[in-house]
């Protein structure tokens, strides 16, 4: 009897141990972007055109993507932009909007080249946010992407980024549970 209580012990351990390690993670599109996760970031205007600016930004090894943008769009007073970048990432989160949960499937992806990287900045309760999708290719060839959820750099990641003077606000949409850009706030 002892022998048979331990076995179903230890498979309902295996089990709750392997429901752990397999579960998939979601996170909500409103979850907070966490500052200063992009030390070695670097920032370069290119142009002005009236009140329209161009700059590059440089994400160095280590930086996070998501952590940069949104700290450059506080420190620059971003109202509005929008941006494409290549470059490639140690590690990646992507993110597939699971209808029925309202919130990301987080799909991990290990060493890549991004592939394509475009998106937009607007503001959402007082803050910026930045809106990213994008594609990075892994060794395989395979290409992988979504709604950016987190970026670590290798090398290097170079962001094209245009801020626009007309200010663009969020607005939490109550079907989805997640902010969409609405052209009619002010």
């Amino acid at each position: 009897m002892k022998k048979y209580l331990f076995t179903l012990t230890f498979i309902a351990l295996y089990c709750i141990a392997a429901v752990k390690l397999f579960a998939q993670e979601y996170v909500a599109p409103t979850n907070p972007v966490q500052s200063g996760k992009a030390p070695k970031m670097k920032v370069k205007l290119l142009s002005t055109n009236g009140e329209r600016k161009t700059y590059i930004i440089i994400f160095s090894n280590g930086d996070e993507v998501v952590s940069g943008l949104t700290d450059f769009a506080k420190q620059y007073k971003v109202k509005s932009a929008h941006y494409t970048a290549i470059g490639d990432a140690v590690s990646a989160k992507a993110g597939w909007y699971d209808y029925k949960k309202k919130a990301f499937k987080v799909i991990k992806i290990d060493t890549a080249e991004v592939t394509s990287f475009t998106g937009d900045i607007a503001s959402y309760n007082g803050n910026p946010v930045a809106h990213t999708h994008f594609s990075a290719a892994t060794s395989d060839g395979i290409v992988h992407g979504g709604h950016l959820l987190e970026l670590i750099i290798g090398p290097t990641m170079e962001l094209i980024i245009t801020t626009e003077p007309t200010a663009l606000f969020k607005k939490l949409d109550p079907d989805f549970k997640a902010a969409f850009i609405d052209p009619t706030q002010e």
